[in-house]
């Protein structure tokens, strides 16, 4: 039991950074991404890579995890934020499905279907993280440092201009602000920090595949924002921890058929997420007014 409430924590602290990521640029900025799991994965692949070849040291796997995430990520946001709204939207999603499929072939970096396996343990100024309980202790380490960033740059000026941004594109860009560079800087950084949490799921699983980069991710992430509310910190934390333990209730439930626990949590999932938007558009923690601000 213990194992078991520790594996839970562990994944509730990798989805909770995800979540905090893409709710910087879904709740601060208003760029609806369908992408953020390619970045995960990216991070999850990339970290692998490192750490298989040449270091297993956190501080040096996650710093170029961040950096190939940030890099990839600056290239795609150019073209991609020329559009807005429902366009950016469809941009994201074409890029999910191309991120997918280059996971899928790229066989030399990711493994293909197969994924990679044998993935050591991380290093932390030397010693190996193989404790459940030390690897738990990290992945909250890592949760609150991405949350005080998070919460550093949202309280900056640059958070106020992606604010901004969010209300009303066109009156940001009336007020002299470079929207362009700002809306690219915000997905760079959102990106970056994802590979936080993508370095730290390869580690801890010891082997990634593409299953766990796929379209389903992103809408997961994105429901963890939405549910506990856009713009604010808590919101994604309350949001990551309620869809992460939903799916042990439901496995508890000996009413349920165990064959279909994966179809009655998307119906959940989807049923929750409609009646939000109804009586509280701005999540459980945010307003229930307009999309709350932080």
């Amino acid at each position: 039991m213990l194992a078991y409430i520790l594996n839970l924590a562990t994944l509730i602290c990798i989805n909770a950074v995800l979540a905090l990521t893409l709710n910087f640029i879904m709740g601060y900025a208003g760029i609806f991404s369908m992408a953020h799991a390619i970045f995960f994965g990216l991070g999850a692949y990339t970290a692998a890579y490192v750490a298989m070849h040449l270091s297993v040291s956190i501080f040096l796997t996650i710093p170029i995890a961040m950096c190939v995430c940030a890099l990839v990520s600056l290239v795609l946001a150019l073209p991609a934020l020329r559009v807005r709204g429902e366009y950016f939207v469809a941009a994201s999603l074409g890029l999910q499905v191309i991120g997918v499929t280059v996971f899928s072939e790229w066989k030399s970096f990711t493994g293909g279907i197969g994924g990679v396996i044998g993935i050591p343990a991380a290093s932390v100024f030397g010693f190996d993280v193989i404790d459940p309980a030390q690897f738990l202790l990290l992945a909250f380490v890592s949760l609150i440092v991405v949350a005080t960033i998070i919460t550093i740059l949202s309280r900056s000026s640059f958070g106020r201009n992606l604010q901004a941004i969010r209300d009303s594109e066109s009156a940001a860009y009336a007020m002299g602000k470079n929207v362009a560079v700002i809306k690219t800087l915000s997905v760079v950084i959102s990106s970056a920090l994802s590979a936080i949490a993508g370095a730290l799921y390869a580690f801890y699983n010891g082997f990634i595949n593409v299953e766990s980069f796929t379209l389903d991710t992103s809408v997961l992430l994105m429901a963890m924002v939405i549910i506990g509310g856009t713009g604010t910190l808590m919101g994604p934390l309350v949001g990551a921890v309620i869809l992460m333990v939903l799916p042990s209730m439901f496995s508890y439930m000996w009413f349920l058929p165990q064959t279909e626990i994966g179809a009655i949590q998307q119906i959940a999932y989807g049923i929750a997420m409609v009646l939000l938007m109804i009586f509280r558009p701005g999540g459980l923690i945010g307003s229930s007014g307009k999309q709350a601000k932080s």
